[in-house]
């Protein structure tokens, strides 16, 4: 599996309301309903019980899967953890024009090598998107907005996501709603990575640009299926292709969370945690973390 398809599923879900390549999604997209039976964890002591959820950021509206486990675990929970917790969109797409655009580099498409220069242009126009529009951001923004276009075409919506829909129902019946990391430290995970990685980034984005939406197909299909194993299998593969990615996205955001989950443990309550899928599953797991500090993770059936 490419490392994109990991990336969306452990990509910060805030770039999904400021890439210009990921428009609102209308019925047309509604298809046969999929009863989705996805993995959930628990880690407990006598005081305190925490959900582990992997989610989606990005479905299509017909994937039913806040029912069962998932639906009782999260009833009983009286805090809802997230990677970030927004409303206010002008503030996301502030940050993101802070970290995202390039204020003194030359355009975009100048700091590219002539032959990717080309293949880009070519993805630009098949994904309905101008030069113009992504002439200013840095690389690592073009890699997200183009790896989200042809997802939009498949019927793919931020709107449907887990965490859009965990919020409404955390809000709705009371709970407490939390987030692990900022705005801008999300998008400054990006942002931080060197110009010659995000242009490697990039490049993947744009030689895998043809396989996205069968590789997303599959990983949904896992996904929905329970199937972490599998799920992890074709994720542990693509990030040997780009390690500091994998390590500044998901190791260490995976080693922070466990700490906090483990300091969360101190105090008594029930909570339900739900973050990107990737971070769930495989080598460098957040329930690789918490065992190496001690804890026991129960797979809830």
């Amino acid at each position: 599996m490419p490392i994109l398809m990991r990336l969306v599923t452990a990509i910060t879900s805030i770039l999904l309301l400021t890439s210009p390549g990921f428009a609102p999604i209308g019925a047309r997209s509604i298809r046969t309903g999929v009863d989705a039976k996805p993995a959930l964890w628990v880690v407990k002591d006598a005081d305190t019980t925490i959900y582990l959820f992997g989610t989606i950021h990005v479905l299509r509206p017909d994937v039913r899967w806040f029912h069962g486990p998932v639906k009782t675990a999260f009833d009983k929970s009286g805090t809802l953890v997230l990677e970030v917790v927004t409303s206010d969109k002008a503030t996301v797409a502030a940050a993101t024009a802070r970290l995202a655009i390039d204020p003194d580099g030359p355009p975009l498409t100048d700091k590219l090598a002539p032959a990717m220069r080309a293949k880009y242009l070519s993805l630009l126009g098949s994904s309905g998107l101008s030069q113009a529009q992504l002439d200013p951001f840095y690389p690592w923004f073009a890699a997200v907005t183009l790896s989200l276009a042809p997802l939009q075409k498949l019927g793919y919506s931020p709107d449907s996501g887990v965490e859009d829909v965990l919020k409404a129902a955390a809000e709705k019946s009371g709970k407490s709603v939390v987030p692990l990391e900022t705005v801008e430290g999300q998008l400054g995970f990006f942002a931080g990575l060197p110009e010659k990685t995000q242009i490697a980034f990039l490049g993947s984005t744009i030689d895998e640009a043809a396989t996205l939406g069968t590789e997303i197909t599959r990983m949904v299909g896992e996904w929905s299926a329970g199937r972490p194993e599998a799920l992890a299998d074709d994720m542990n593969d693509s990030m040997k292709d780009m390690p500091e990615i994998a390590e500044t996205l998901l190791y260490q955001r995976n080693r922070n969370w466990a700490e906090w989950i483990g300091e969360r443990m101190k105090q008594p309550g029930t909570v339900f945690l739900a973050v990107g899928a990737g971070h769930l599953a495989g080598k460098g797991s957040v329930q690789e973390e918490l065992k190496a500090n001690g804890f026991a993770i129960k797979r809830v059936e």
